[in-house]
């Protein structure tokens, strides 16, 4: 195919002080169609080496390049906000997860919308940086916060290169996370505080905390339990609900079942027997899965409140179940499994809290102590006070 690319070299012409490049750009405009603008910018101030015309074609070159070698095509004119609102959200909600689309929809339209008017292909990795930058000192974010909003930009702009409206590399794939607060201290439930829920809630809270607290369910997973989903020793994990939504669970290894300890077995028991759930296993007054929200501020709250536990919220039940295994000696991989994480290391760093001496590290020490029991500490300290050994002064 022969190509039709117009190869240009533009029209370099002087205006006061200055050089300037007169040039044409082919841009999308707002109904999608395609047209062949005239442009100009600013080359060099008329000084120095750029007294003349010839000097300043250089520059124009370079400036012309990514025209003609095919670099810059017509769709990387669209700015960055239009391509967001017109191809980017429209994809991420026919795509993602419903309650993924929410975040980054909330994200974009907090942090990130009204800096974007540049053409796609403007944006460098200099200004993201010093947008990150700009969100942090208006904001105040938590480097988790701003990492996240770095994450979206990149997978926005990934997404305009896979869909052709851009050319070349991910500007925000260099770009570093400025400094910013530490995250707010995520919190793992202890056992003694799981239990002491149990002990004040009343039913559903009490048994839904009892299911959070043993079997490390996400707060969505919980909401898509079915009654079918429970037998003797087992909880089937196969859908999580976002308000309406029905989704699959999160991660590859999301579907699974969950071993129900048999003290958590007489809790569920006794709960159906008393309720009789129709279809999910949590009921709201209509007959759909119940509001967990509305749990939380009309039960659990005032429940706990001026109790020794803090409610921390559900994702704490999870962190607590896997920090509670693990000083029961339970092997991380073991704990992976029952969080149905799809990587070990997302469980040891993210969902282990490790409060004072770990376990492990402890028998390791342990160990090393019993292995110097046939050493006399006194012996070893009386050896170090001897005289050190005189060093000769060196000669010549």
């Amino acid at each position: 195919m022969t190509s039709t690319r117009r190869h240009q070299k533009g029209y370099i012409f002087k205006k006061g002080s200055s050089w300037y490049l007169r040039y044409y750009d082919s841009v999308v405009g707002p109904d999608g169609r395609t047209a062949r603008k005239a442009k100009c910018k600013k080359l060099a101030d008329c000084s120095g080496q750029y007294r003349s015309k010839t000097s300043v074609r250089s520059l124009a070159d370079e400036f012309l390049l990514p025209f003609n070698d095919g670099t810059h095509v017509a769709m990387s004119s669209m700015t960055v906000d239009a391509f967001v609102e017109g191809h980017y959200l429209p994809y991420a909600k026919d795509q993602k997860r419903p309650s993924t689309y929410n975040g980054y929809r909330k994200m974009w339209e907090a942090y990130l919308k009204n800096p974007m008017k540049m053409p796609l292909r403007d944006f460098k990795t200099a200004d993201c940086e010093a947008l990150l930058r700009q969100i942090v000192r208006k904001r105040n974010l938590s480097i988790r916060t701003i990492g996240h909003t770095k994450h979206l930009l990149s997978g926005i702009f990934r997404y305009a290169i896979r869909t052709g409206f851009l050319n070349g590399a991910n500007p925000v794939r260099d770009a570093v996370l400025p400094k910013a607060k530490a995250p707010s201290e995520t919190h793992a439930y202890s056992l003694d505080e799981v239990l002491k829920m149990i002990e004040l809630l009343p039913e559903p809270a009490r048994t839904i905390v009892a299911v959070a607290g043993f079997t490390g369910l996400r707060r969505g997973e919980l909401r898509g339990l079915e009654v079918g989903d429970y037998t003797a020793g087992v909880l089937m994990v196969q859908r999580s609900m976002w308000r309406q939504n029905v989704d699959e669970p999160k991660g590859k290894r999301g579907r699974g079942a969950v071993p129900v300890i048999p003290w958590l077995e007489k809790i569920l028991d006794l709960y159906i027997q008393n309720t009789s759930p129709r279809k999910y296993l949590f009921e709201g007054a209509l007959g759909g899965p119940v509001n967990l929200e509305r749990i939380i501020g009309s039960v659990i709250v005032p429940a706990l409140a001026g109790q020794p536990v803090r409610w921390r919220g559900w994702h704490a039940f999870r962190r607590g179940l896997a920090t509670n295994l693990h000083q029961l000696g339970v092997a991380d991989i073991v704990i992976q499994a029952i969080l149905r994480h799809s990587n070990v290391a997302v469980t040891r760093e993210s969902y282990i809290m490790r409060d004072g001496v770990d376990p492990q590290s402890l028998a390791a020490m342990q160990a090393l102590e019993r292995r110097l029991s046939n050493f006399s500490a006194n012996e070893v300290v009386k050896s170090g006070e001897s005289e050190p050994e005189t060093i000769p002064a060196p000669t010549d």
